[in-house]
């Protein structure tokens, strides 16, 4: 048990320093293709972030041989956006409000309202489809709404790269190329393909880790990885999205986070209505409820008042906590 912990451990190690890699990588990239602040946060470092915990769905469902794998991999799916929406984005209000007291900034997000607006609203649209289509999973409803949500992702990625201003922020040197200020681009490629070799096999460890796990524990394998598998794989977007707003930089903390709730309300559901019967029971049903409502209080409150108050968008954070007391105690 003690070496599958640390085998699980390192699995979860590999994965982030993957992250870590590509991240910088496809920095690179968007410098390269001269895109804006806001493609950057919601695209590619949204995507970049997000890519390891989409890679476990994929593995597990794709790659696995029972019905053990197709719960890590559900889990998987529905953590994700889970976390983001009822956790990761109240916590960043909390930082903010903390940052105020301490007159380190100021208390309210200074950001592009109106694409906070267009991320919202492409989740609630997708994943909101991803939430009816449990109700009649029948194979060609499931397919039609997965090749649905892979064309809105796409439609999504258009809007953001054909409007913003080119992004003229800071980034770290690339990895392979620490003392060059101009990489060569195959260079970035070639490091972005290492990060993603990276985050596979770490992902493929992860799989088979948690199935050995659950099986010892006698913990359902679907409940372990929408616990364990968002906390340990969002690490990077939350301490991105954090550093981000110390350094006043509202428009990339957020987007990272909105944008990545659109890639996750979109991409891996479409994995997992492709590769699975997506027959959810209640649990998995709530927890893809809440991100919903989480996301629809953002939204009206942009609509109401044109800004975000960040003492009420701590409020979705709640909803995390019941969650957590409803699966330890059901």
């Amino acid at each position: 048990m003690i070496i599958s912990l640390l085998l699980f451990l390192l699995g979860i190690a590999i994965i982030l320093g993957g992250a870590a890699v590509f991240t910088n990588g496809v920095e690179w990239l968007g410098r390269r293709m001269g895109i804006s602040d806001g493609a950057i946060g919601s695209i590619l470092a949204g995507i970049a972030t997000a890519l390891p915990e989409t890679l476990i769905p994929v593995i597990a469902i794709f790659g696995g041989h029972s019905e053990t794998e197709t719960d890590i991999g559900i889990g998987a799916i529905l953590g994700a956006p889970l976390m983001l929406g009822t956790l990761t984005l109240p916590l960043l209000a909390g930082f903010v409000l903390l940052l105020a007291r301490r007159r380190k900034r100021s208390k309210q997000f200074e950001l592009d309202y109106h694409a906070v607006r267009l991320d919202l609203g492409f989740f609630l649209g997708g994943y909101g489809l991803a939430f009816l289509v449990s109700f009649t999973p029948v194979a060609p409803v499931r397919y039609a709404v997965a090749f649905a949500l892979i064309l809105s992702y796409l439609w999504y990625v258009k809007i953001h790269l054909t409007s913003g201003e080119v992004s003229g922020m800071e980034i770290a040197p690339l990895y392979l190329a620490r003392h060059s200020r101009r990489p060569a681009t195959g260079l970035i490629v070639v490091q972005a393909l290492l990060g993603l070799a990276l985050m596979i096999g770490g992902a493929n460890m992860f799989v088979h880790l948690v199935k050995d796990v659950a099986l010892h524990l006698g913990v359902s394998p679907l409940i372990l990885s929408l616990l364990i598998a968002p906390v340990a794989t969002e690490m990077p977007e939350a301490m991105n999205s954090f550093f981000w707003v110390y350094k006043k930089k509202d428009a990339l903390a957020v987007g990272n986070i909105t944008g990545a709730m659109v890639f996750q309300g979109t991409f891996p559901v479409a994995v997992g209505l492709l590769g699975t019967r997506w027959a959810l029971d209640t649990g998995s049903l709530l927890s893809l409820i809440l991100p919903l409502a989480a996301s629809t209080i953002f939204l009206l409150q942009i609509q109401m008042y044109g800004r975000w108050q960040s003492r009420t968008l701590i409020l979705p954070g709640f909803l995390y906590a019941g969650y957590m007391g409803y699966l330890f105690f059901r």
